[in-house]
């Protein structure tokens, strides 16, 4: 689940990222990862947006050869990863992780003494 504050960041600003650091064409998987626990998605409770959302993820069609696969839904069901999975590459630096952190921008980055 992910929390923001949308006059620090916005939604679409956030798909965008998002789609930089996955492939939205591979259904269920992600890197090695395989299987459907795998599968992008994005879900949200909030029906303005779940539209603005599409429209972002809409406009990345013409940008691949194949289909994207990435589920945009209102969120219907929530379960809370196990605890070993929580803030897992700050527990395990070394963990295995499909993303490529290079492709975050300076800017982008937290700062910590901000919160």
């Amino acid at each position: 689940m992910l929390f923001y504050n949308h006059a620090i960041i916005s939604l679409e600003d956030i798909v965008n990222h998002l789609f930089r650091i996955i492939d939205p064409t591979l259904l269920n998987q992600q890197g090695n990862d395989i299987g459907t626990q795998y599968r992008t998605g994005i879900y949200t409770q909030d029906e303005e947006e779940l539209e603005r959302i599409k429209k972002v993820v809409d406009s990345y069609q013409n940008k691949f050869d194949k289909n994207l696969v990435v589920e945009v839904l209102p969120l219907e069901n929530f379960v809370k990863a196990e605890d070993y999975h929580q803030n897992y590459l700050i527990n395990n630096p070394g963990g295995y992780c499909h993303v490529d952190f290079s492709v975050i921008k300076q800017e982008e980055l937290k700062d910590e003494r901000k919160g």
